[in-house]
């Protein structure tokens, strides 16, 4: 039978985990593909820790528990939270977060296990997590008013904060909606329930994604949609003013391609594709960009000029979402 299967799999690890637990009286909880320790931990008095104080650790060995990252990562400080993401085997999927009490434990950890080698050869990734805590949610019916979807959203996911409806930049006759929860593992709980739950309002299927700074931002400069009603005379996203880049922005991808490399996290893969292009020489192109190391790609639109003899859109299209991944990587520019 499958479950005999998958228990039969790395069981002298899941043994020891076991026999681990037992002994220390941790308590691990398994949710929808993760394993969680603590977040709030025993003892724990007061509000969660602030942003910046949880990494990612990835390129972990598949078979390693928390019997062996827990006390790995705790020794460089307290520890609020350890979240493992599982396979349905019983495996881990190679990716894990720490969330540190403070700052100064966050820091630490990256100092202390960035290629550090937990087995001969098997060095792992930590760095920075990026926390976000917002969803977009493109492909909406006009017909959906923002009371429907809450409701919805409310059944379905937990920790929603606030729902915002704009006209769709990329869609005809559809509503964008932005998602905003209480924290990054709210968010990346919904994200999965959304994408893999098939859910439908107004028979239309959406799409859901991370929401991208780039596509926030033109978002804010727009007026937020009314209501259902106005959907055809709210102001669509407009073409908006670049200044030039300086020869320092320019060097975008070398710098990703640079700190991917630094951190281990693979050398990053872009994905464009010109789907507008006005009278006045803008082109609007949808990037991806997909880094090995992180477990979730980077998407969004751009709005740029073709560059001149040599270079085409889809090269300042790579330039320009290469900058937004520094940013979102807490890279200064």
């Amino acid at each position: 039978p499958p479950q005999t299967w998958t228990n039969s799999i790395n069981q002298a690890n899941k043994m020891a985990l076991l026999a681990w637990a037992k002994e220390t009286g941790i308590d691990l909880v398994q949710i929808n593909g993760q394993r969680r320790y603590g977040g709030p931990p025993p003892g724990w008095v007061g509000d969660p820790p602030p942003a910046g104080t949880e990494v990612f650790i990835g390129k972990l060995p598949q078979d390693m528990y928390e019997n062996m990252l827990i006390p790995l990562f705790q020794s460089v400080g307290k520890l609020y939270e350890f979240r493992l993401m599982m396979t349905f085997s019983g495996l881990n999927r190679g990716f894990a977060y720490a969330k540190y009490s403070n700052r100064r434990g966050a820091k630490e950890a990256i100092a202390a296990f960035n290629n550090f080698e937990v087995r001969e050869g098997c060095a792992i990734v930590v760095c920075k997590s990026t926390e976000k805590c917002e969803l977009s949610m493109d492909g909406l019916a006009t017909s959906v008013s923002r009371r429907e979807l809450e409701a919805v959203l409310q059944r379905v996911t937990e920790g929603v904060l606030s729902v915002t409806l704009y006209t769709s930049p990329c869609q005809k006759r559809a509503q964008l909606a932005v998602l905003k929860y209480s924290s990054h593992q709210a968010a990346a709980m919904a994200k999965k329930t959304l994408m893999e739950g098939n859910v439908r309002l107004g028979g239309v299927e959406m799409r859901v994604d991370w929401l991208n700074p780039d596509l926030k931002q033109k978002l804010q400069s727009c007026e937020e949609k009314p209501s259902s009603s106005q959907v055809q005379g709210a102001k669509c996203l407009g073409v908006p003013k670049q200044a030039p880049l300086s020869p320092v922005l320019r060097n975008a991808l070398d710098r990703l391609n640079t700190l991917c490399r630094r951190q281990y996290l693979g050398t990053p893969q872009f994905l464009t594709k010109c789907v507008q292009a006005n009278p006045n020489g803008w082109l609007r192109f949808w990037c991806r960009v997909v880094i090995p190391g992180c477990p979730v790609p980077f998407s969004g639109f751009t709005w740029v000029r073709q560059g001149g003899p040599g270079r085409s859109g889809h090269e300042e299209a790579k330039i320009a979402v290469a900058l937004q991944v520094l940013r979102m990587l807490g890279e200064s520019l």
